[in-house]
């Protein structure tokens, strides 16, 4: 299925270019979360009336990120969980649980935009996680696990 893309994709295109992409990744992902519209000859045309409004909100959601980048560089969030004398974790931090210190220390973020290398921390100690806040904007931020005091 031909599409527009109506903001930058990952591993797609940027705005405005038209791509082929499979018909369920359109229809199910593309097309509902507003990223992309079926590249018909008058959604072309629409599109093209709409492209200066279109970039000019790309251009702030992009300032808006790397303000957020900016401020999260280098930040270190504790995280305190229940673990055992050995030091490994009852359970596991998640990417919710980044995003949930993240957003109680007054940054905005999503549990979608923290991005776990490793996948979830098992043990107690400091680990390095991605803050993706836009596509062009990934942040690395430590996270330090510790043992939670009973």
């Amino acid at each position: 299925m031909q599409v527009i893309l109506l903001e930058k994709v990952a591993n797609l295109g940027n705005l405005g270019d038209i791509v082929k992409v499979k018909d369920g990744y359109a229809r199910n992902f593309l097309i509902p979360t507003r990223q992309a519209r079926r590249a018909t000859e008058a959604a072309i045309k629409e599109f093209e009336a709409k492209r200066a409004e279109l970039e000019k909100a790309a251009a702030e959601k992009l300032a808006a990120a790397q303000a957020l980048g900016e401020s999260l560089t280098g930040k270190t969030i504790r995280i305190a969980q229940k673990a055992g004398v050995d030091g490994r974790l009852f359970g596991s931090v998640t990417n919710a649980d980044v995003a949930e210190a993240l957003n109680k220390n007054g940054f905005a973020v999503i549990k979608a935009q923290v991005r776990m290398p490793h996948g979830p921390l098992k043990a107690v100690g400091e680990f390095p996680v991605n803050v993706a806040a836009h596509t062009d904007v990934v942040v690395e931020i430590t996270v330090q696990v510790v043992a939670e005091a009973e």
